[in-house]
């Protein structure tokens, strides 16, 4: 499949030509690194991960995501969904919430997804647009009757999230897309399935992680919280808690290291629309944040996760409103319609949603 999007502001494309190698490279090395360090250490993988790089990749996942579709997440349609999360940032904070806080932020997620689609009404085909609907519904209720499965789901969806984006920044690329693209649908669909379907269970490794000052894990726990309640026994718990270890690395390679070296045009974007954060400052806010989190991990674990996944759900939310927009422009349309490409937009006026899932085209799938 391939998908396209014009850009929000005026960003020009990154466009890969001679270097195309180098980005291909960069993610076929560290899906082996990843690999290994999941396997063999998957509980320390995912504490020592997130503990190290958390909060920065919230930081630049936000940048490049307002930057790059700043025409989507604007206006009055940005206004709804910060408020919208923040309601959920208060039900992950709320004391002893349980069922009730976990079912209040399902009913928001799904009403942060039904403003979006409200908003693309403009864009897409009637009847499509009603499709979504039952979907809808029939999405809210499922996840109404099985919420375990509902934060697994999610869970794992999150860090599936960047093929998408991936995709969509290497549109315009000459040369090196297929390789891309390839490298990037082995480390999100291939290497998973593999791990689940039991290829690397000799390789793996679910000793508890010692990890001083931050404390002992056992997988025991941590499993629970990426495996489906149906398959928390035996080795299949410990199967996704590795293919979580192992694609939030790749996540964190993405966010931190993979798109803010190679795509500068949505950097430069964020910081024209955002000057207080231009340059590396918004890295210095992240390696901040990140020392702020280390301080409240070691004093209380529970409490310092507790609040980044409150605050990590700004970054979690607000990339789904741009993902359905990618998704409703690729949906029914030719894979070889590259003579529709539009250009960039030179108007200093942001596009609404609508608009901009109009002008959504498919990609050439070279």
């Amino acid at each position: 499949m391939a998908l396209a999007v014009v850009d929000a502001y005026p960003v020009p494309a990154d466009r890969a030509a001679p270097s195309a190698l180098r980005p291909t490279l960069v993610v076929g090395v560290a899906t082996l690194a990843a690999l290994t360090l999941a396997l063999r250490l998957p509980v320390a993988t995912t504490v020592v991960g997130l503990a190290l790089f958390g909060i920065v990749h919230n930081v630049l996942e936000l940048r490049y995501v307002s930057g790059r579709f700043a025409g989507i997440l604007a206006g009055r349609l940005l206004a709804s969904l910060v408020v919208l999360v923040t309601g959920i940032v208060l039900c992950r904070l709320w004391p002893d919430g349980g069922i009730t806080a976990r079912r209040a932020e399902i009913l928001l997620a799904y009403a942060l997804l039904a403003v979006a689609w409200w908003w693309a009404r403009g864009g897409v085909p009637r009847v499509r647009w009603w499709a979504g609907a039952p979907v809808l519904a029939v999405a809210v209720a499922a996840s109404w009757r099985h919420p375990d499965h509902h934060f697994v789901m999610l869970a794992h969806l999150h860090n599936v999230v960047p093929l998408f984006f991936l995709w969509e920044w290497s549109r315009h690329w000459n040369t090196g897309r297929r390789a891309f693209r390839a490298v990037n649908v082995a480390w999100v669909v291939v290497v998973p399935v593999l791990v689940l379907a039991g290829a690397f269970d000799g390789m793996l490794r679910g000793a508890a992680a010692r990890l001083g000052p931050l404390g002992t894990f056992t997988s025991g726990p941590l499993a629970a919280t990426y495996t489906p309640p149906t398959w928390l026994d035996g080795a299949v718990a410990l199967r996704f808690l590795t293919v979580f270890a192992f694609m939030q690395t790749m996540h964190y390679v993405v966010w931190v290291w993979l798109l803010p070296r190679h795509a500068p045009s949505a950097t430069a974007a964020f910081d024209e629309r955002v000057p207080a954060l231009r340059g590396g400052r918004a890295v210095l806010a992240g390696v901040a944040g990140a020392l702020l989190l280390g301080v409240l991990l070691i004093s209380d674990y529970r409490t310092g996760r507790t609040l980044y996944g409150a605050v990590a759900s700004y970054h979690a939310y607000l990339e789904f409103p741009v993902l359905l927009a990618l998704l409703v422009g690729l949906a029914g349309r030719s894979l070889h319609a590259d003579s529709a490409r539009p250009t960039s937009p030179t108007s200093p006026t942001p596009p609404t949603l609508a608009e901009a899932t109009d002008a959504l085209v498919p990609a050439d799938p070279r």
